[in-house]
């Protein structure tokens, strides 16, 4: 009976947490071929574990004091053209996840759409408008060194500036932009009028103000102008000082699954003859590379393991953003709008899999075109 019980508690971890599962069953078995010592500590990259901790904790912060809210709740109501209010939804995930991540974009807005769909009696497109944020969010978050955790774990580990970064990447967001905003012609012409319930807790100006001093220090810390250690004394001193509550907030599933990649990463790399065939394989085609193993392991994990074994740090960047397109799990975000979608009335999932698969070799096709001929 207890093995019977202990079950459904299993099935529930392996739901909620599949990739932290799948990261630390690759360091076990990686163990086997490389057994433990000192000198895994050498693998694990602490200040970007660091960096990601202190970044979830603000924006955590202006999450939970409603800034994201009510900053949608301004832009969203009232009346307008249905393509309109189409494109600031799908917009909306790709300015913010620039500097919240898409995950948090993500988070943030996709119920909102879900909401605004459902009280405007639009639920038809709920899988357009759903399927168009989440790879908007993907493409946005490819434009910063905060968007995304491989854009922070690739920038840090091969210490790259702002410039060599966004000369890098913006030819990209130029890219998506204009096409992310034509993809409402595909919705009729109509107008609507969006009125949401009113919130009654004001905003908090002073914990606004606060996490967004906080934020621009993080800031100051992935630009390597303030150390790490102080950033994180800071954040920590902060969060004891004024919101104790928001550790609980934190993805520590998010860290703990870089830590066991980062063992994984190191151990792969401490196999010749595996460190030999990536390294070949890198050498052929690093892009195509990076953005295939997004596809089946995800491009975070992809970031990650693959880094160890090029110098070319512009190809596995601009493979694992890109690669964030195709399947649902090439982007940890991608299965986030998936489960949020899920919960909505009516959900079906089979369409909503096969428009986001479309959208998405469409999204990959058009990336790989322009890729072809930007390197000509």
């Amino acid at each position: 009976m207890k093995n019977a019980k202990g079950f459904p508690a299993i099935l529930n971890i392996l739901k909620k947490e599949p990739v932290l599962i799948a990261a630390a069953l690759c360091m076990a078995v990686s163990m086997f071929f490389v057994p433990p010592s000192a000198a895994y500590l050498d693998y694990i990259d602490f200040r970007v574990l660091a960096l990601l901790f202190c970044l979830m904790a603000v924006v955590a912060g202006l999450q939970h004091h409603g800034l994201f809210d009510r900053f949608a709740r301004q832009v969203l109501t009232g009346r307008m053209q249905r393509r309109t209010l189409f494109a600031e939804l799908i917009l909306l995930p790709f300015f913010s996840s620039m500097l919240v991540t898409n995950d948090v974009a993500l988070i943030t807005f996709v119920p909102f759409a879900i909401l605004i769909l459902e009280l405007t009696g639009q639920q038809r497109y709920m899988i357009f408008v759903v399927v168009m944020q989440t790879v908007a969010a993907n493409l946005g978050s490819m434009s910063t060194p905060v968007g995304n955790p491989q854009n922070l774990y690739l920038y840090s580990a091969f210490h790259l500036t702002a410039a060599d970064f966004f000369h890098a990447v913006l030819i990209y967001t130029l890219l998506a932009l204009p096409l992310l905003t034509l993809s409402v012609l595909l919705c009729p012409k109509g107008e609507l009028s969006v009125s949401l319930p009113e919130v009654e807790e004001p905003l908090s100006k002073k914990h606004i103000f606060l996490y967004g001093v906080l934020f621009l220090l993080c800031l100051l810390s992935v630009f390597h102008v303030l150390h790490y250690l102080i950033l994180l004394a800071v954040i920590c001193a902060a969060l004891l000082l004024a919101d104790r509550s928001l550790f609980k907030k934190i993805d520590y599933s998010l860290l703990l699954t870089f830590v066991c990649f980062f063992v994984f990463a190191g151990n792969i790399g401490a196999i010749d003859t595996v460190r030999t065939f990536l390294q070949n394989l890198l050498n052929v085609h690093p892009l195509l590379t990076s953005m295939l193993a997004s596809q089946i392991i995800s491009n975070v994990p992809a970031a990650v393991l693959l880094s160890g074994f090029t110098q070319d740090w512009r190809a596995l960047l601009i493979g694992t953003d890109i690669g964030g397109l195709g399947t649902p799990i090439a982007s940890l975000a991608s299965l986030i709008s998936l489960r949020l979608y899920m919960k909505s009335e009516n959900a079906r999932i089979g369409r909503y899999l096969g428009f986001f698969i479309l959208v998405n070799i469409i999204g990959l096709s058009i990336a790989l075109i322009f890729i072809h001929f930007a390197q000509i």
